[in-house]
């Protein structure tokens, strides 16, 4: 899918045009589609024509072009200033989301105040610029040592290993009328005694907050996990759906970078039979069982400045209700 930028938005123009000559009966038809924005987008975006600085783990120079896939430097870790916010995003008109694609392998919330799309814009302008207030909204959600919102690693008992130990990483977005995905590759993530490939697919869809994340490992071990990250005084809330199959974990308060009287809910979907919550030492865990089947869970956000957004703790409550019904009857959110 080709998409031309424009301000606060994306166009998808198409243009048809036969023409002939009078003398041979000419036909002439120009059909114009209008601009149309399209409804999710993923993207990740790298710098080319600079360089590693000697001796750094730092990329100076260059500027950032959008790829459909790559392969993470061995050099590459935190704040190298090489991909464009740090990793992939995925967006709607209602939400914004990012992954740090390094070893801490968090996922962030981007808060929008706008109903556009507007990744491709962030971090463009100072790279980090995206931690201030903005017309369009900023980061929100400080992951500190933890999984941000629905990042995984792998809960140890006293601890969360994150991505210290890889061989290698790849990523790669995609782009449809129905969904926006990401799918990273991790080649021989080590942690203590295991050592596993890993497959994680995470959409995003036209409608809604939520994203739906896929883990895939290649082998069975003890741990694999995902999580919120706590914040003093704000309170853990858990519910099972009726029929005993879905649950969730969620908090909701004032836990943002951004206004200090700022309200943010945070949300967790998983199958009961394949999962339990549980504490650690920096989130609140949902640690699943161990397995190499594929496992589902879903990654739900809301934060009251959003256009037309969820305003209450209340409104947040009954949103999550609805989902778990959902869940209940169709086993899936899309």
């Amino acid at each position: 899918m080709n998409f031309k930028i424009v301000l606060g938005a994306f166009a998808l123009t198409t243009v048809f045009a036969c023409k002939e000559k009078e003398d041979k009966n000419v036909v002439e038809e120009i059909i114009e589609v209008e601009e149309v924005q399209p409804a999710t987008y993923a993207e990740i975006s790298v710098k080319e024509g600079g360089h590693w600085k000697e001796n750094t783990r730092e990329y100076i120079d260059g500027s950032f072009v959008n790829v459909d896939e790559m392969e993470v430097p061995e050099q590459h870790t935190d704040h190298s200033w090489y991909i464009r916010y740090e990793g992939p995003g995925w967006e709607n008109k209602q939400t914004a989301y990012r992954l740090y694609l390094d070893w801490r392998n968090a996922i962030d919330i981007f808060g929008k105040k706008v109903d556009t799309l507007v990744l491709p814009f962030v971090g463009t302008d100072g790279f980090d610029s995206y931690h201030n207030n903005a017309p369009w909204g900023q980061d929100i959600l400080k992951a500190g040592q933890s999984l941000g919102i629905g990042g995984y690693g792998r809960f140890t008992g006293d601890t969360i290993a994150h991505f210290n130990e890889v061989e290698k990483t790849k990523v790669k977005v995609d782009n449809s009328n129905s969904s926006s995905s990401v799918t990273i590759d991790y080649t021989g993530w080590k942690t203590g005694d295991v050592t596993t490939d890993l497959e994680s697919v995470i959409s995003i869809y036209p409608e809604d907050r939520f994203l739906k994340a896929q883990l895939t490992p290649s082998v069975s071990f003890e741990g694999l996990a995902t999580g919120i990250v706590k914040f003093d005084d704000i309170p853990l809330m858990q519910q099972t759906s009726e029929n005993g199959k879905w649950a969730y974990i969620a908090t909701y308060g004032v836990q943002t970078l951004a206004g200090e009287n700022d309200k943010l809910g945070m949300a967790i979907f998983y199958k009961t039979d394949e999962a339990k919550a549980v504490d650690g030492p920096h989130d609140h865990l949902v640690v699943f069982n161990p397995s190499t089947e594929t496992q589902t869970y879903y990654i739900h956000s809301a934060w009251d400045q959003e256009k037309e957004g969820i305003k209450t703790e209340e409104a947040f409550k009954k949103d999550l209700q609805t989902k778990l019904s959902e869940l209940d009857n169709n086993g899936k959110l899309e």
